[in-house]
């Protein structure tokens, strides 16, 4: 007959939380993994008016910048919206976000061009917001 001591039980849980503990800890580091290829990428969406046109740049973790390229939208609502989603984007590296009141195919146009070019950027190949 095998007898262990309580000892080892405690021990062991020990060794457990403190593993649990730290890849806890290590979470907010994962999220700054190379999603990005670093450079430059073009993607195209359709707006109210035709083709929205977006230049991206990224590095490894996020979107550094984005230029609107090319649009055939109204000065307003149109390009007025775009040019708040993109601050938008830029402020939380998201696409997911609402689109504009008024300007709603030019909203999702925008989005969708941005989407586009980081789908090329993607380490992966796919992004998902």
């Amino acid at each position: 007959m095998i007898i262990i001591k309580s000892g080892f039980f405690i021990s062991l849980l020990i060794c457990a939380l403190s593993a649990l503990i730290l890849a806890c800890l290590a979470l907010p580091f994962v999220s700054e993994a190379n999603i990005y290829t670093p450079g430059a990428y073009e993607g195209t969406g359709s707006g109210y008016r035709g083709p929205i046109h977006v230049r991206i740049q990224t590095t490894a973790s996020r979107i550094e910048d984005i230029a609107i390229v090319s649009h055939q939208e109204s000065s307003f609502p149109g390009l007025a919206a775009m040019e708040e989603l993109l601050e938008q984007v830029l402020e939380t590296g998201e696409t997911d976000i609402d689109a504009i009141s008024g300007a709603t195919y030019s909203s999702r146009g925008f989005l969708q061009a941005v989407e586009n070019a980081l789908e090329k950027a993607s380490v992966c190949g796919t992004i998902s917001p």
